[in-house]
């Protein structure tokens, strides 16, 4: 079975956890790959080369690779270069994933230059644009990537105030590339919606795998009673 079956009108579980974090681990995040395998995930989206090697270790299901890496000055962190893309491809990942904005790149690259040299280099790999507006997806597509994901929605400066369900309709009205929801899907609800939608499967991360997150929506809930 090919990998967009695979995870088709199904679940991603993002498994990661940044260095200040409590769970920040390759060992943790492995086994939080296992339980999302247990609960019924179809794939599991990671940060690092070194997360991505221990969840291949206990899981079989595709995976998303990212690299983060900040670069001062810059806000595109998401497998921000080419260097992040060949480490993400010898490891193995079966989808690679990258800032897809109008921004530029922590080398001086637009969009369009980074990836057409990524795709050059790598012909056979799937890559995933992670973009914030439509017209974003819409050049992404124009760009050949293989799959657009809606993560950056509200989190781009241009976008804080628009509703990813809403930017995830329209682009999925406007392309014909499959279209994975993800970016603050914190609940069943918005899961299935964005299913009803035409999303291809869905990306959920921190409603799921960070604790303090969790944690601390059930305190704020008691709280306000």
């Amino acid at each position: 079975m090919e990998v967009m079956d695979k995870i088709r009108a199904n679940l991603i579980v993002s498994c990661q956890a940044l260095e200040e974090e409590p769970l920040h681990s390759s060992f943790i995040m492995g086994r939080m790959a296992l339980a999302a395998l247990e609960g019924g995930a179809s794939g599991i989206r990671a940060n690092t080369v070194e997360d991505i090697k221990e969840i291949k270790n206990n899981v079989s299901l595709p995976i998303i690779g990212i690299i983060k890496n900040e670069h001062p000055g810059n806000d595109v962190f998401i497998t921000p270069t080419i260097k992040e893309v060949s480490a993400l491809q010898e490891a193995g990942c079966e989808i690679i994933a990258f800032d897809a904005t109008e921004r530029e790149r922590p080398d001086g690259k637009s969009f369009p230059e980074f990836f057409r040299e990524v795709k050059h280099k790598f012909p056979d790999q799937l890559f995933m644009a992670d973009v914030s507006t439509v017209e974003e997806a819409l050049m992404a597509e124009r760009e050949g990537v293989d799959i657009i994901a809606t993560t950056l929605v509200g989190y781009t400066s241009y976008t804080k105030e628009d509703k990813p369900l809403e930017v995830l309709d329209e682009i999925l009205k406007r392309t014909k590339k499959p279209v994975i929801a993800e970016g603050n899907y914190d609940s069943v609800e918005k899961v299935q919606k964005a299913l009803d939608l035409g999303a291809h499967s869905v990306v959920v991360g921190s409603a799921i795998t960070r604790p303090q997150i969790i944690t601390q929506k059930f305190v704020a809930g008691i709280k306000n009673k």
